[in-house]
């Protein structure tokens, strides 16, 4: 991969669990894999008074316990934190603002770095406006001297208005092309290898159309609940936390036209026109294509799971919704007339996230398996864990007659031994630090995504007769989730922690 010019890396909230945890040790594996540029720097910003070297210390701790690096001796954590340092400043305080600007120059001169700058902010959504304006007033993003970017964590505002709000400010500072949105799972190898298997294979694309497709299938599951979080997540929900970025991404990237290029903008253009094409749902049809849950107490394999209501943080009469399954179609020439379902909760059986295209039947059934039900070909794109490529399609078994039997074909990422799949954090921060924006959302991709979803959140907020079903911890959602799905006796698949593995026994 190709290097960036020297920089210096500003991390704002570095006294977080998403620095400790995902960016610090992607920063190490990166400089362990030589992508970082000769002459770099980390600066750890926010409101702890950490000293250099308890910062370093602290970060030392976290490559160890959290870096998907094999680390050879702890001699290299140590030279690598002879990078880091820190500075205590008040996010709100304009004051502090001029503080990092001459901590800046001051590391630029001893380290010899031109002033190339990228902000961090993994801070509460609450402080994105403010951080920009206080950058902006202490002349932090001019880029005389060298170019200036930014990254923002999910999610871009609450709502259409609020995201609107959120750009407009940003774009009052800062161009478009300094912002990178991140979005970690458009950083995962099977998604980006989602445009491969589509574009650069002559057997899928002729068939990736409303004539051969039946409906599909996006599920992304986490078997943890809101652990510590219950606080940020009230005032969130499925809706806001997963849908209006990790999930309608994917969407837009499974029924995005082909792209002039690889180009940036070429991708994402195309990925717009597939958000712009979503059949708006009406507020009076939410509670027919919308489904919400809450996860309830339960025992799983022996232990007490806690019910959401009863978490830290969360209010006793919380209609937050931790389960949305959304069923929804695109109005173009290609998607006309094919359900696209999307579900996304926690406390699930099992942590996945997976595409599913679901092929129609053969228009004349020769045979039969011994169930008596009739089966299709299902294409299975698994972004984690257990990342790969799954066919599913029927074979005759062995011996007299013609019983088929249902079969599968796939691909594990694990089975190329020789070959380290990098973490999402790390591809995407290596192509911020270039200045590639394919992997990040554009202010039109976001603002209408909020657009498709407004009607849901009017809807949740103006009629309290709308359910919350509840669902009990450890298990697949609301059962009524099932009747989005159109066809006699489908359902949604349940996916295994194993992607190959028969669903049927993975309720459990």
């Amino acid at each position: 991969m190709e290097k960036s010019d020297n920089l210096i890396i500003v991390i704002f909230g570095a006294s977080g669990d998403l620095a400790s945890r995902k960016l610090i040790p992607a920063i190490y594996s990166l400089r362990m894999q030589a992508l970082m540029p000769e002459r770099y720097s980390v600066l750890g910003v926010g409101r702890t008074d950490f000293t250099d070297d308890v910062f370093r210390k602290k970060m030392h701790e976290a490559i160890l316990a959290f870096s998907e690096e094999k680390i050879a001796d702890e001699g290299s954590i140590t030279d690598f934190c002879l990078n880091l340092s820190y500075l205590q400043i008040d996010n709100s305080n304009p004051d502090s603002f001029i503080h990092l600007r001459e901590k800046l120059k001051e590391i630029s001169s001893e380290k010899g770095i031109d002033g190339n700058y990228l902000y961090y902010l993994a801070t509460p959504p609450s402080l994105y406006e403010v951080i920009a304006v206080n950058l902006s007033d202490a002349a932090l993003f001019d880029q005389a001297e060298g170019f200036r970017r930014v990254i923002i964590e999910k999610p871009f505002g609450y709502d259409l208005d609020s995201g609107r709000k959120l750009n407009a400010v940003l774009h009052e500072r800062i161009s478009e092309d300094q912002i990178f949105r991140i979005d970690h799972y458009l950083g995962k190898e099977t998604v980006q290898n989602l445009l491969v298997t589509r574009f650069a294979n002559g057997i899928f694309e002729p068939l990736w159309n409303r004539n051969y497709i039946d409906r599909i299938e996006i599920t992304s599951a986490e078997s943890l609940g809101v652990e510590e979080r219950g606080g940020y997540y009230d005032s969130s929900g499925a809706l806001r936390d997963m849908v209006q970025n990790h999930l309608l991404q994917m969407v837009g990237l499974t029924a995005m036209e082909p792209p002039s290029s690889l180009n940036a903008d070429a991708i994402r253009n195309e990925v717009l026109k597939v958000f712009q094409s979503l059949q708006p749902i009406m507020e009076e049809d939410v509670p027919r294509q919308v489904v919400r849950g809450q996860y309830t107490g339960s025992m799983i394999r022996g232990v007490c799971a806690t019910g959401y209501r009863n978490e830290k943080g969360v209010a006793r009469d919380s209609r937050t919704e931790t389960y949305v399954a959304i069923k929804f179609f695109i109005n173009n020439w290609r998607w006309g007339g094919v359900p696209f379902y999307i579900r996304t909760g926690k406390r699930m059986p099992t942590r996945v996230t997976e595409i599913v295209i679901h092929f129609k039947s053969t228009p004349h059934h020769l045979f039969r398996r011994e169930s008596g039900k009739m089966s299709a070909n299902s294409l299975i794109i698994r972004i984690q864990p257990d990342e790969g490529i799954l066919m599913k399609f029927d074979m005759k078994e062995p011996g007299a007659g013609f019983n088929a039997k249902n079969v599968n074909m796939d691909f594990h990422y694990k089975d190329l031994a020789d070959i380290r799949i990098p973490s999402a954090y790390e591809r995407l921060i290596a192509d911020v630090m270039l200045g590639d924006s394919t992997l990040f959302s554009r202010d039109d991709e976001v603002e209408t995504a909020w657009k498709f979803l407004e009607p849901i959140q009017k809807a949740w907020a103006a009629n309290p007769a709308i359910k919350v079903y509840g669902y009990p911890a450890g298990t697949w959602g609301p059962e009524i989730a099932n009747d989005l799905i159109e066809g006699e006796g489908l359902t949604w698949r349940y996916p295994c922690k194993n992607l190959a593995d028969d669903e049927l026994y993975c309720e459990l």
